[in-house]
């Protein structure tokens, strides 16, 4: 099956800023994959942050808008999510995923996702 590993989570400071990576392994056209970022707090459900889908569309939770920005490299086989302007509440682990299925309705929901990667820590103090 598909594997994903992120990379680039860590601290920051109230108002800083941080970029995930997310690298996908060969042996799937990525390109035809729908991609997006999730984000769990423990003892919480896992919320969808946003999503990009195989032609392009995007999709933001509305608590990330005008702050993150999500894009992708097919040929690299990446997805990426730049954080602006965080805030403590963005403290979460935060995951990407894949699906093959690419239904707008369903960009930023968790269950509809195939393929997890195991996440990155991201921390933001006051």
């Amino acid at each position: 099956q598909m594997q994903l590993v992120e990379s680039g989570g860590g601290s920051v400071q109230s108002g800083g800023s941080l970029s995930l990576s997310c690298a996908a392994s060969s042996g799937y056209v990525y390109k035809f994959f729908c991609t997006g970022w999730f984000r769990q707090v423990s003892g919480k459900e896992r919320e969808g942050v946003a999503s990009i889908d195989s032609q392009g569309g995007i999709h933001y939770a509305d608590s990330v808008k005008g702050r993150f920005t999500v894009s992708r490299d097919n040929d690299a086989r990446m997805l990426s999510l730049h954080m602006n302007s965080l805030k403590p509440d963005d403290t979460a682990m935060y995951y990407c995923a894949t699906k093959f299925d690419c239904r707008p309705l369903s960009a930023l929901q968790a269950q509809a996702y195939s393929y997890w990667g195991r996440g990155t820590q991201v921390t933001v103090s006051s």
